[in-house]
């Protein structure tokens, strides 16, 4: 029997099906306009064609116009950009949802980086019992963060999840309602959503598909693997940052945090009540069924009439659980055993807290707060702090904040900044009584430079009068310098007494982020990821030293240039001097949308990513050591790379072509997160303020993707113009992190489309600049081919190479438009007489085309 290639389940089940839906969606008459539909597609051949031909995106707008709209008035052509906006954005959601509905059959569930594949692979190795080891402390954790990089308002959400689920039963009655419905409801978000509407639509995820999806893991894990007893380790768990995440947000109060809290705790009660309803039908047997009816009225209460007040605890619930378990093991033969342990499972993974709410503020807040309490507590002669203490060496001042004790409060301040911080240490504490200790236990310093901005975050739980602070310190390095030192950083703190008595209070472990979005910001992509790689050795021989566990938590984004890209093998490619008994990652944006957005989808991503780490550990851990002379290639490489990308950086007119020949600015006009684009609040750009975001997301919207491959190309000439070649080709055969380094960036070049800028060459200003990038994207692209040895980007990702093109074919209308208005924006600025009016105008179709263009690199991660 014939099984179709994954190339060809994809033609049959993605692009046969969207070209049907496609055809149907364009006929719909959405508003006055009703020939928009039949336009759009004439206006994407010329966007085609006119590119092939060299042709500016001014040249194919106004030859459409000629060809099409009869000449039309300037206002007529931005009537009909405005509709095929509207149109194009929609196809987007008509393609995800199609993909999505289509995950399973194009996609083998069951196969490699499958829990079952892991668990043959174990069974024919005859390593079952080191399988089982493995499992005493390994685990996951996905941390859902809301930075704005994907922008359907939730209306559109819950149509694309009916969408998707009328086109799995091909119910074309639906189907059309549905498309006829989405191109009726706005896209567009009146106002900023506030952090707490953030992390109500990221709860959507969390009730409708990891609940769910966790625990089918947790069953096949206890099941399949454990000999249906879980370990007291909870294999998968969540963390959260809406509602906690204060860095540069200063949206996020002490009183949303606390709201985000209650939300999660309200909404796994609600989850355990819909599952205690499903097994109440099922555990109709005596003495069963009086339990089961007192933990749903309890859960009822808890969750429908309360102000706060919780009728259960979680400690009663488990009990009354394992109650049922015992009984209807002993006897009812273990009717409905499975139903009962997935409970279980759930309650053990999830508690009362759903997933654990992080708490992030930046080093330099914080020495801002830390200058008023000193200055206070010296003004109320509370002896806690010398006269000269900021005058002291990091040593003396470590020995000063490891003895700070006191019950400072927040009321004692006038300074706003300074009052939140302290409030939302209490707000932790509050947290943890409500929700419990994992409700919130983590505490993140973004932009950590030393040991002093670590145990400075210690002091604020000291200073309030938490004597032994159930909560981890986590320093966050982000940039290459911070990378370095990141193990000096962590020595000293280890060497410190009253720290490390803090962390025997947390078993002895450490965790520690590395920023992957900022560090390719700041130094490029080749020396960001082997700067965090060599940051990792260092950091796990430093910590082995002193006899601590370190975790490693990955700030990640969804494109390569923010650390996404085929993340799993990363994890799969650590060596054996890198701690990687548990993987800890954001999931941003897009990112939870396209990775995790249904059920199918979120257990293909969330086993890839267990078996990453579990095969690491058990097949190849040995095998992924590189060699001397491979570091050697590694360093010269990242070091080229780096030296290039700063000289890019440097160039005078960096920062004016973001600022005028890129959508960078329109991140700040669009409704689209709570959290502004940049740190500061002042009228100029400077680099250092500008977030990873919206600075990789511009280079995406120009469709230069420079981030995800600046300076590689110009590294690997630099080999092969001094006859060493023969190295990096050593290098890519034989190492699966510098091979999934060369893939992703691939991606990145894949996804370029250099045609749609290439009139600046011939700009007077920008006419240099743009030519440089477009010689490096050249140079790499054509050394990345050598050495994959492949004709064309991405062929050994045929599926992925098909989405990426049939995406870039619907928005290409977009990027044509926006383009053109931007261009349109540069020439009205000239005018002497500048009509405010117009400008205003095209700056919005900027902003328009900027969500579509976003939302349509889904599958970037």
């Amino acid at each position: 029997m014939y099984t179709p290639t994954k190339m060809e389940r994809f033609n049959n089940n993605v692009l046969l099906k969207y070209q049907l839906f496609n055809s149907i969606f364009i006929t719909l008459p959405f508003d006055s306009i009703d020939n928009t539909g039949a336009l759009l597609p004439l206006f994407s051949e010329c966007c085609e064609a006119g590119f092939k031909k060299g042709d500016s995106p001014k040249d194919i707008v106004n030859g459409f116009s000629e060809r099409y709209l009869e000449n039309a008035s300037e206002q007529q052509k931005i009537d009909i950009m405005f509709r095929f906006i509207q149109y194009v954005e929609r196809q987007v959601v008509l393609f995800d949802a199609i993909e999505d509905a289509s995950f399973a059959v194009v996609h083998n569930l069951e196969g490699t980086g499958s829990l079952r594949n892991i668990k043959e692979k174990a069974e024919s190795n005859n390593k079952m019992g080191k399988l089982r080891e493995v499992l005493d402390d390994f685990k996951i954790r996905t941390v859902l963060t809301a930075h704005p990089t994907q922008f359907y308002p939730g209306s559109v959400l819950g149509i694309i999840t009916d969408l998707t689920a009328a086109i799995k039963q091909n119910d074309l009655n639906s189907i059309r309602q549905l498309l006829a419905q989405l191109g009726k409801t706005p896209f567009i978000k009146k106002e900023k959503p506030t952090p707490f509407d953030e992390a109500v639509s990221l709860t959507w995820y969390l009730e409708n598909v990891f609940y769910y999806s966790i625990g089918e893991i947790l069953q096949y894990f206890q099941k399949n693997i454990l000999g249906g007893e879980l370990k007291d380790n909870a294999i998968v768990n969540l963390g959260f940052w809406p509602g906690g995440d204060r860095d540069g947000n200063p949206f996020v109060t002490t009183d949303i945090t606390l709201k985000v809290a209650a939300r999660l705790r309200s909404s796994i009660l609600k989850c355990y009540y819909k599952d205690i309803r499903a097994l109440k039908r099922k555990l109709t047997f005596s003495k069963i069924d009086a339990i089961v009816l007192d933990v749903e009225q309890k859960l009822y209460r808890s969750v429908f009439y309360s102000d706060g007040e919780i009728f259960i605890t979680v400690a009663e619930f488990k009990a009354k659980l394992k109650e049922i378990r015992v009984l209807l093991i002993n006897e009812k033969q273990s009717l409905y055993i499975d139903d009962i342990n997935d409970l279980i499972n759930k309650v053990d993974v999830f508690g009362f807290y759903f997933a654990t709410l992080d708490i992030r503020q930046n080093s330099k807040i914080h020495d801002g707060v830390f200058k008023n309490i000193v200055a206070e507590t010296q003004k109320r002669n509370l002896s806690i702090f010398p006269d000269n203490y900021f005058e002291l060496e990091e040593v003396a001042r470590l020995k000063v904040l490891a003895a700070a004790k006191g019950n400072i409060q927040a009321d004692w301040f006038t300074d706003e900044m300074t009052k939140s911080t302290l409030e939302s240490v209490a707000a932790i504490k509050t947290i943890q009584q409500e929700n419990g200790e994992l409700g919130a236990n983590r505490y993140i310093i973004s932009n950590n430079e030393n040991a002093h901005n670590v145990y400075e975050t210690l002091a604020l739980f000291q200073l309030t009068g938490w004597e032994q602070p159930t909560v981890d310190i986590i320093p966050l390095f982000e940039t290459v310098e911070d990378l370095h030192v990141a193990d000096t950083v962590m020595e000293q703190l280890y060497q410190n007494e009253s720290y490390m008595e803090h962390l025997a209070r947390r078993g002895m472990k450490q965790t520690i982020m590395l920023g992957f979005s900022d560090g390719t910001k700041d130094g490029g992509y080749l020396m960001a990821n082997w700067g965090i790689y060599q940051a990792k050795e260092s950091l796990t021989a430093m910590s082995r030293k002193y006899g601590i566990k370190v975790i490693f938590f990955d700030g990640r984004g969804g494109p390569p240039a923010r650390g996404g890209g085929k993340t799993h093998k990363f994890y799969a490619s650590l060596g054996p001097n890198i701690e990687n008994e548990e993987i800890q990652i954001t999931i941003q944006g897009q990112t939870i949308s396209s990775n995790f957005g249904t059920r199918d989808t979120c257990r293909y991503n969330l086993e890839n990513l267990l078996s990453a780490g579990i095969s690491n550990e058990i097949f190849s851990k040995g095998e992924n050591m590189l060699s001397t002379s491979e570091v050697e290639t590694m360093d010269r490489l990242a070091k080229y790379a780096y030296d290039e990308y700063l000289a890019f950086k440097k160039h005078p007119k960096f920062i004016p072509y973001l600022e005028r020949r890129s959508a960078l600015k329109y991140y700040s006009m669009a409704n689209i997160g709570s959290r502004p684009a940049k740190r500061s609040k002042s009228a100029t750009l400077d680099f250092n303020d500008l977030r990873a975001i919206p600075f990789v997301g511009a280079w995406s919207q120009l469709k230069q993707n420079v981030p995800g491959f600046f300076g590689l190309g110009g590294a690997l000439k630099s080999f092969e113009d001094s006859q060493e070649w023969d190295k990096v080709q050593d290098l890519y055969n034989n190492s699966m992190f510098f091979k999934t380094l060369i893939e992703n960036s691939m991606m990145s070049l894949a996804k370029s489309f250099f045609a749609l800028t290439a009139y600046m060459k011939d700009d007077p200003e920008f006419g240099e600049f743009w030519q440089i990038i477009h010689t490096e994207y050249l140079e790499t692209e054509r050394l990345l081919l050598k050495l994959a040895g492949f004709e064309t980007l991405m062929e050994n990702y045929p599926d992925s190479k098909a989405s990426i093109k049939v995406r870039e074919n619907i928005v290409l209308p977009l990027l044509t438009i926006q383009q053109y208005a931007l261009l349109k924006i540069s020439e009205l600025n000239e005018e002497e007489n500048q009509d405010e009016a117009m400008i205003a105008v095209y700056e919005k179709i900027v902003t328009r085309s900027l969500f579509g263009n976003i939302n349509a690199s889904r599958n970037s991660a």
